[in-house]
């Protein structure tokens, strides 16, 4: 875990907590350690590129949070720069909550799961959103963020200024497979099961012809 992410995470009911818990001591190192500069590396580049969807969660101006899930080809959260993500934000059920809070509050707080793999990446940060089609700068975003050949109306761009990130422990996350996933795992037992079925039928053609064979020395005998 980074020093960032404890600043904003371990509030100070947190570090209560965690003292009442018994934890403490295992995250008061962080309380000193260097502030170093924020960056998204090579690692979570990939792990964010492979991603089909992620869960989003906003808070409403009464306090109450919300958690949407965000989902499109993988790949469609993009990694702008090191400190920077963007996707497009493509027209749901236009109930518009997490928009509407992102209105009061630009907070956002996301986890990216590979559940076949058990690893999370959680994100915080604060998002900026950009409409407008007369804005230059909506323009740039969008052809930046923008899906080729994927059928989904955009609405607008989400660009999200990174203030901390942490990859979380595996412990309880259950595997579970896409179907792309299950696809590329059982393809070797497809091919081998289409190679047995050739061998099998290589073979009933083989004795077929073999009985032909020996009704046809049967009746010239």
């Amino acid at each position: 875990m980074s020093r960032a992410y404890a600043d904003i995470a371990f509030t100070a009911s947190v570090r209560a907590m965690q003292s009442r818990m018994g934890s403490r001591a295992a995250y008061a190192g962080l309380d000193h350690a260097p502030k170093s500069p924020l960056s998204l590396g090579g690692q979570e580049a990939a792990f964010i590129r492979e991603r089909d969807g992620f869960y989003q969660a906003t808070v409403s101006e009464t306090g109450w949070p919300y958690v949407q899930f965000r989902g499109g080809p993988a790949g469609f959260l993009k990694v702008l720069d090191g400190q920077t993500l963007g996707y497009a934000d493509f027209r749901g059920n236009r109930q518009y909550i997490s928009v509407g809070n992102l209105q009061g509050n630009e907070r956002v707080s996301i986890f990216l799961m590979d559940y076949a793999n058990q690893r999370r990446l959680k994100i915080l940060g604060r998002v900026r959103l950009l409409s407008d089609p007369a804005d230059p700068e909506f323009s740039a975003t969008l052809a930046r963020l923008e899906l080729p050949g994927y059928r989904a109306r955009i609405e607008r761009a989400a660009i999200i200024s990174v203030e901390a990130f942490d990859w979380n422990c595996p412990q309880h996350i259950s595997p579970k497979f896409s179907e792309a996933e299950i696809d590329e795992g059982i393809a070797p037992l497809r091919a081998e099961l289409a190679r047995l079925r050739a061998e099998v039928a290589e073979l009933k053609g083989m004795a077929k012809a073999k009985a032909a064979g020996s009704v046809t020395a049967a009746g010239l005998s």
